[in-house]
């Protein structure tokens, strides 16, 4: 059994570091997610996501990371890159088409931050809306993700259509 995941999170200058620690999934996406979200809208741009301590990742962090990237590109400013990236990690990105939306490097930075703290909770609340906007990120970065993710996106789709229903 594999140690708990953690999200760390740092500046150096403008850029933004996130350090995953453990596993990358659809549990600490939320929290991602919201983290960059606040990250751009005070005017960050460069995000690097360091992988070393990351033992894998699930297709919705992965759609997360390919989420922030296409923001990025929407604003024409800045970019994402992934480094320390094992083996089996950059064959994930790379079989999803992700390393030709972002960099992904095996090596470190030299201008990691000495000190990350940990920013960003796991968030399940928002798990199914995460979900969905990530596998049609994926799906945004390569069509060929289509076939891939159509089953998850339809279903979450009827999911989230079934929940507004019953809200009202």
């Amino acid at each position: 059994m594999s140690a708990p995941s953690s999200i760390l999170v740092g500046n150096i200058g403008r850029t933004v570091w996130v350090k995953v620690d453990g596993r990358g999934t659809f549990q600490n996406s939320p929290g991602v997610k919201e983290f960059v979200k606040q990250m751009i809208q005070r005017g960050r741009r460069d995000f690097v996501v360091d992988l070393a301590g990351c033992e894998l990742m699930d297709s919705t962090f992965m759609g997360t990371l390919a989420g922030v990237a296409l923001r990025l590109r929407e604003i024409g400013q800045g970019g994402l890159r992934t480094v320390n990236v094992n083996d089996r990690n950059a064959s994930l990105l790379e079989n999803l088409g992700l390393d030709q939306l972002f960099s992904v490097e095996a090596g470190p930075s030299a201008s990691a931050p000495e000190t990350l703290q940990q920013a960003v909770a796991d968030n399940e609340e928002d798990a199914k809306g995460t979900v969905l906007e990530a596998h049609e990120a994926l799906i945004e970065a390569d069509a060929h993700n289509a076939v891939k993710f159509k089953d998850v996106v339809e279903y979450l789709r009827q999911e989230l259509t079934r929940e507004d229903r019953a809200d009202d």
